[in-house]
């Protein structure tokens, strides 16, 4: 990998100063010697050059132009900015993880989002193994005219406590219209189709069938021999064509092989064909219209998406409306209003439990056919004929056993689909309302007032005949049952702020912010099931419960942060440019004492070409440096005991134990971070270069319920919230932007990103040197470990003598070393690679998208290897003949002990190698993204209404050039927040995604 990405870079480098420098005298389209102005925090617009700090901006093109539509704007940063980390997994509408310059916190963290000035919530929701994706999925693609990534604590200061981790800064278009003043309209529509990357899905072997040993289970009345119906795994006896077996559809009576017994063979059609190839329909209507001093703009767009998995859908409704208004010459106003309307049939489960995919990885039979299942699921599930006999409809391939058809381990995956279902409703509304007044020439106040709010409700279903699990508020285990979550969300905040702008001289002037805000949050989530079972089959609503429901678990709180800030911008002679802000910020989650608490940031920038006067060669370039601090609150509830309802006994209410102790002295934690940087712009911008070197220190780190500090449980708590702690990142970011060939028809433009963070836990809390952050299934967790980075990996190891691995010689396995570091989660760096090139009205794009290091560890191979699944388990005549592990007995000696052929199912996966076997490196490199669109020439639209038409071919993750994780993308983990980290389990298949997009201008 270290090879191809070099060479590729190298060549690219080459190639594009040779011919920029033989064309640079030829350049016949003039350049700016700026990149203009962005949009920084609080919505303040700035001129790019006299930036103190890195930030990146992404126009809505390169966003959306060159790529599919995944739902969701974060997806469709991956690759693009250097120094964010973008993690996407394959869940159904499912969550995309970012991350900024490393791991800060203890707990983890995403980005604040911020539209057009305001924040958003971006919060991620899994809950029972189901994804329900990320709020960032609710913002309407269409809307977004650039996003700017913030990414130090300098750009992000003004942000106070909610600055620690970055901030992502969207802004939303304006209406334009067409040049006469009067509507325009833009139709896109878009359809979509997904393709199974069979790299990321198992390759069976096809030599051995059911069972756990290479003999068959019980034997049928004529002799012959039943299939091993009990036994999730494939180590059982070798397929012979000549061999009759009675198997699970042999005692289905529905099923053309009831009472046949049939040939023992590989099943023709494998789990693969459980799939469906998704496809999305996209559809948008703008109008808008706009002319000096008013404008205004109105989107519609629908989304609807059909899943891998048979009986999942998607339906996603987004209305927007936007109005800027000049009430008077010196009055100005501006409305926006965006609306989501989202309905999702189909999740698809995540993690181990009853999650079909877990099955398909881990624990099956290969001798199973796909389609017998689903004819069996189809020919039962009619109301006429499901009952107790047939378990309602779940006739499973993995039936107890001949006589007794309940599943012993894994329902019927058509069952499990259409049957057991989740489903969820989303409203998402986000508005604000700002005007403006312009006080003198060069002093303004501004008012602005922003409400979000997002409602979900989400439903699980347990249909009867299913196979007992834990379920509900109780989670006992059940056969049947029903549960709901309603969660609220809102946020308010209320912004007045003073802008100014004086000349000191000619040539020095200030300018900047003075201003406030008012913030307050809610949340309410409410949830209730039945209990018992459910009293009639279908009946999905809390009424129809067995046993009387617990109490509805319900949790409130509302939390405020007041705060004022002021900003000043100094510019001497458009050559020099310092920077100072300063936040203050009040919060209801802290006591009185520690709940007042200020940010400071100074930045400054030298625009080195102005002062050296390097404009024939170098028209561009600026030295800067920053110093700044953010921050955190805590959490609600962390300063005093909270309970909650178990309950009714006799009459009096029940209180569930308090595991957390509270801490009154709670502090805000805090991060300083110091960075320099510099930006150089060759040869008229046809070689351009951003390099940033950040190093950031956090403390005070808040160890909240999520993560609580470990005590003794005989002082009556588990766990306890405290300050402590330190994480430091450190590290480079570098852009490179090249434009080797720019002629009057034909331009190449190369943009490389590429960043390294150096992430280290340097202290916790004293006496402990090793944090639980989350625990894997296979006996694997996730830590944050004094001395090392955040995302350690512990779980067994091989015992080693000498180097080599130690063998029992009681039976003939390894030996394992338990609680040890097997790997760790932090990569190496990642990047970037886009080419873009257009020939008159044709355009061509594509993205190489890549990550170095940070482990994975699959609880699949674990598992799977040992059930006998995968081909690696079938080479030659492993199955058919003593083996011997290689390794030493504890005296040194070679190993020389025999498993015997029916014990070698222990020989690989779990059951005799550790689970640092089963750690990979998640390195990858991806075409993740490629686009060839046509503009269609004036002269073909003329005398229509059209006045722009475009077509596009586009694809997503077409080819995965490189990856280490077998069977699996390293990408696809369980879901957002702290679930995206270093555990491959159960995961879809990833798809390669074509699509097909026109857009016309009327």
């Amino acid at each position: 990998m270290k090879k191809l990405t070099t060479g590729l870079l190298v060549l690219v480098l080459s190639s594009s100063f040779a011919i920029a420098n033989a064309q640079v005298k030829k350049d016949t389209v003039k350049t700016k010697e700026i990149e203009g102005v962005v949009v920084t925090a609080l919505g303040i617009k700035r001129e790019k050059k006299s930036l103190g700090y890195a930030s990146q901006e992404i126009k809505a093109g390169a966003l959306s132009d060159g790529t599919t539509n995944t739902g969701n704007i974060a997806a469709q940063l991956s690759g693009k900015v250097a120094g964010l980390s973008v993690t996407t997994n394959n869940n159904f509408g499912g969550s995309s993880n970012l991350l900024i310059r490393g791991m800060k916190t203890l707990g983890g963290g995403n980005p604040l989002i911020v539209i057009d000035g305001s924040p958003v919530n971006n919060a991620n929701t899994q809950e029972k193994n189901i994804d329900y994706g990320n709020a960032l999925s609710d913002i309407n693609q269409e809307d977004i005219e650039s996003i700017n990534v913030l990414k130090g604590a300098a750009a992000s200061a003004l942000y106070g406590e909610r600055g620690l981790n970055g901030v992502i800064v969207i802004t939303t278009k304006n209406g334009k219209g067409k040049d006469d003043g009067s509507w325009g309209v833009t139709f896109s529509s878009a359809i979509q189709v997904g393709f199974i990357d069979k790299s990321t899905f198992p390759e069976y072997q096809t030599r051995y069938g059911a069972g756990y040993s290479q003999k068959f289970g019980t034997q049928a009345a004529n002799g012959l021999n039943n299939a091993n119906f009990n036994a999730d795994a494939s180590w059982g006896p070798k397929f012979d064509p000549n061999l009759l077996v009675y198997q699970w559809d042999s005692y289905d009576p529905s099923s053309p092989n009831y009472g046949k017994a049939t040939p023992w063979v590989a099943a023709k059609n494998g789990p693969i064909k459980f799939f469906n190839n998704p496809a999305s329909y996209i559809n948008s209507v703008t109008l808008e219209k706009g002319q000096k001093g008013k404008n205004i703009s109105f989107t519609y767009d629908n989304m609807m998406s059909d899943g891998l998995i048979p009986n999942s859908h998607l339906n996603k409704n987004n209305f927007s409306l936007k109005v800027n208004y000049d009430l008077t010459p010196k009055l100005h106003s501006t409305f926006y209003s965006t609306m989501t309307l989202q309905d999702t049939k189909g999740r698809s489960i995540t993690g181990y439990s009853n999650n079909p995919m877990t099955g398909f990885r881990q624990w099956w039979q290969t001798n199973v056919d796909l389609k017998d299942l689903e004819q069996a699921y189809l020919a039962n599930i009619n109301p006429s004929v499901a009952s107790a006999a047939n378990n309602y409809g779940n006739v499973t391939w993995n039936r107890k056993s001949a006589a007794n058809g309940a599943a012993a381990y894994w329902n019927n995956p058509y069952f499990q689909a259409y049957q057991n279902y989740t489903s969820d409703k989303r409203f998402r509304n986000f508005t604000y309302a700002q005007v403006t007044y312009d006080l003198l020439d060069n002093i303004s106040v501004t008012g602005k007032v922003s409400y979000d709010r997002s409602n979900l409700m989400a439903e699980n279903r347990l249909a009867v005949g299913s196979l007992p699990q834990a379920f509900g508020q109780s989670n006992n285990t059940i056969g049947s049952g029903y549960a709901r979550r309603d969660i609220l969300r809102t946020e308010t905040n209320y912004d007045l702020m003073v802008n100014y702008k004086f000349d000191i001289t000619d040539n020095i002037n200030i300018s900047g912010v003075v201003g406030g805000n008012i913030r307050r949050n809610y949340f309410n989530s409410t949830y209730a099931s039945t209990e018992g079972g459910l009293i009639v089959p279908g009946i999905y609503a809390l009424s129809n419960s067995r046993k009387s429901p617990l109490a509805t678990d319900e949790t409130e709180w509302t939390t405020q942060t007041n705060s004022g800030y002021v900003t000043a911008s100094l510019d001497f002679y458009k050559k020099f440019y310092l920077d100072a802000t300063w936040r203050v910020d009040q919060s209801s989650t802290l006591y009185i004492g520690n709940n007042v608490y200020n940010y400071p940031s100074v930045t400054g920038a030298v625009i080195m070409s102005e002062i050296l006067n390097t404009k024939s060669w170098m028209n561009f370039w600026k030295i800067r440096a920053n110093y700044a601090e953010v921050g955190g609150t805590a959490d609600p509830y962390q300063l005093m005991n909270n309970y909650r309802a178990a309950g009714i006994l006799n009459g009096v209410g029940i209180y569930n134990s308090i595991l957390t102790e509270p801490f009154l002295n709670l502090q805000p934690q805090r991060a300083k971070e110091f960075e320099v940087g510099t930006e150089v712009h060759f040869l008229r911008d046809r070689i351009t270069l951003d390099f940033a070197y950040y190093k950031t220190k956090t403390i005070n780190q808040i160890f909240s319920t999520a993560s609580p500090l470990p005590t003794s449980a005989a002082i009556g708590y588990t766990g306890k919230v405290f300050n402590a702690g330190r994480i430091d990142n450190s590290g480079v970011e570098v852009q490179l932007g090249l434009v080797p060939i720019k002629s009057k028809d034909f331009t190449w433009n190369v943009d490389v990103n590429w960043s390294k963070n150096k992430n280290q836990v340097v202290s916790l809390y004293p006496g402990i040197t090793n944090l639980l952050v989350n625990s894997f299934q296979g006996g694997v967790s996730l830590n944050a470990r004094e001395g090392e980075a955040w995302g350690t990996l512990i779980g067994s190891d091989y015992t080693y003598v000498n180097g080599q691995k130690v063998i029992d010689p009681n039976t003939g396995k390894y030996l394992q070393n338990p609680n040890q570091v097997i790997g760790n989660t932090t990569p190496d760096w990642i990047g970037g690679i886009r080419n873009s090139f257009s020939y008159k009205g044709f355009s061509l794009s594509f993205l190489i998208d890549m990550r170095k290091g940070g482990d994975v560890f699959s609880t699949d191979m674990y598992y799977g290897l040992s059930s006998g699944l995968y081909k690696e388990t079938a080479i030659g005549d492993y199955r058919d003949k003593p083996i011997v592990l290689a390794g030493v007995l504890p005296d040194g000696t070679p190993n020389n002990i025999q498993l015997s052929p029916f014990d070698n199912n222990g020989a690989m996966g779990y059951k005799t190698q550790p689970s640092r076997e089963f750690v990979y490196d998640g390195s990858f490199i991806k075409l993740r993204e490629a686009s060839i669109g046509y503009m269609l020439p004036k002269s073909l639209l003329a005398g229509t209404k059209i006045y722009d038409a475009k077509i596009s071919i586009v694809g997503r993750n077409l080819w995965i050039i490189h990856k280490n994780l077998p069977y699996a993308d390293p990408e696809a983990m369980v879901g957002g927040g702290l679930n995206s980290y270093g555990w491959s389990i159960g995961a879809m298949p990833t798809t390669r995604d074509l699509g097909i997009n026109v857009t016309f201008k009327f």
